[in-house]
């Protein structure tokens, strides 16, 4: 090999040509600032190799990329706030470029590279995490309350209450997640017009918060509160955190032909997906963790059988109420939007997969078509998107409110709001039998029985007598 080696100098020497290692050009970077950690990405012209460590006294970053130039401008990145206060850099050794970063503060580093996709070519993801103590806005809000083990999908579902009466100083609120999808690095859809997905959802996502904020017995949770990237298991994480009794994922949908069109409602599948669209769409949105990096792992997680067993298991309890309420989502927003489909579908959505939170993801239309892309890009048809998902989540938890609430108490005061009579009921969008027996505390066989049904098939608006509790 050595002789090959010589060879070819010899060879480049007398041609006039040396022969140096191809260059991988920086060409842009941007910087993005989350509650609890920021994300600076460098776009690349090829794949590269680099390491990274950390300086002290002051605080600092040193990042050696192999074989690299710098022919992008880093004065417009926002440094005005968060861990980075400068960026420079330096070729050394000839070949290798030094990016350092002046901190703040010091940080817990992570960095990976990332092969083109459709959106981005090659990028080298820098991500800055918080260390432990510092001072961070608050991410997490709390509820008070007593944990007794039981979820909130089982005390919805067999109407048993998930705290204990006698320790309540007060009527607990009804918890809502609201995650508006993308974010940062991540755009989601961008549709007609350049109307970019992660922007309009976090729009309608914070004019949902709003008015939940404003109705007695509910508190908002944003799970995004700007434009910065959370990986999909994170999201659910910080629902979790906040003790939240619904999970809601706000997106927009794009397609590859215009003509498609209005908003959807989905909730988790565990057979897959009910449609060839919706497994589709099911897959894009889960490849979001492959855009947003999260170590270069993708979401078929290596977890053991009983770990996903125990998953099953959970998410059976809370698929009900997640059906069960989307269609009411789905036909409070038909009164605003064409719907794509007018019953709830079913995909396997990664970001739905929270086991013990009923979890939804809602399409608010295509960015894809002109005319939707105009509307999701107006403040006024957001807001009124918005609250066209808060009535249904509303009509939903006066409908079926968890134990140990104000919603409940209210609707303790004002029985039979939802019944035609005392042994009543009649039947809405979206309802199944197994669902309304749950829900009042009895079974289907003892439903079936005293209805005279021979099977589990039920029509909007048929009336079925319930069993005395």
């Amino acid at each position: 090999m050595a002789w090959i080696k010589r060879s070819l100098l010899i060879v480049s020497v007398l041609s006039g040509v040396y022969l140096t290692p191809a260059w991988a050009d920086i060409v842009g970077g941007r910087l993005w600032h989350a509650p609890d950690n920021s994300r600076l990405v460098f776009d690349l012209s090829k794949g590269v190799e680099h390491k990274i460590f950390s300086l002290s006294s002051p605080d600092r970053l040193v990042i050696d990329v192999e074989n690299s130039q710098m022919l992008a401008s880093m004065s417009a990145l926002p440094t005005e706030s968060g861990p980075v206060r400068k960026v420079r850099w330096a070729n050394r050794g000839g070949n290798d470029l030094r990016i350092v970063l002046d901190l703040r503060h010091g940080v817990n580093p992570k960095s990976f590279h990332l092969k083109p996709n459709e959106q981005y070519g090659h990028r080298l993801v820098v991500d800055l995490y918080n260390r432990e103590g510092q001072s961070n806005p608050a991410t997490v809000s709390s509820i008070d309350g007593v944990d007794t083990g039981l979820n909130k999908a089982e005390a919805i579902l067999l109407n048993k209450p998930v705290l204990d009466e006698k320790s309540l100083t007060r009527r607990r609120d009804i918890v809502i997640a609201i995650d508006a999808g993308h974010g940062g690095e991540d755009p989601g859809a961008v549709g007609h017009g350049r109307v970019y997905e992660k922007r309009v959802v976090l729009a309608i996502a914070k004019e949902i918060e709003k008015l939940l904020a404003a109705e007695r017995g509910f508190k908002p949770k944003l799970v995004r509160t700007g434009d910065y990237y959370i990986g999909l298991r994170e999201r659910t994480r910080i629902a979790r955190k906040a003790s939240a009794d619904l999970f809601i994922s706000i997106h927009a949908d794009a397609f590859h032909s215009p003509k498609a069109k209005g908003a959807s409602v989905f909730a988790l599948s565990q057979r897959g997906a009910t449609s060839e669209a919706a497994r589709w769409l099911a897959d894009k949105e889960n490849a979001s963790d492959l855009i947003g990096g999260v170590g270069g792992v993708s979401l078929d997680d290596k977890e053991d059988l009983l770990a996903g067993v125990l998953l099953d298991l959970s998410i059976t309890a809370s698929l009900g109420v997640s059906l069960d309420m989307g269609q009411k989502v789905l036909n409070s927003m038909g009164s605003v939007s064409k719907l794509h489909k007018r019953r709830v579908e079913q995909a396997g959505f990664a970001v739905l997969k929270s086991p013990d939170i009923p979890s939804l993801l809602i399409e608010t239309g295509f960015l894809s078509n002109p005319s939707e892309a105009r509307n999701l890009a107006s403040s006024t048809y957001q807001k009124r998107m918005a609250r066209s998902i808060f009535n249904g989540i509303k009509e939903y938890f006066y409908h079926a409110p968890p134990p140990g609430t104000y919603i409940a108490s209210v609707k303790n005061r004002n029985k039979g709001q939802h019944l035609t009579a005392a042994s009543e009921y009649v039947i809405e969008p979206g309802d199944t039998l197994s669902v309304i027996a749950q829900r009042h505390a009895t079974s289907t066989t003892a439903l079936r029985k005293l209805n005279g049904l021979k099977s589990d098939s039920l029509r909007v608006g048929q009336k079925l007598k319930i069993p005395a509790s």
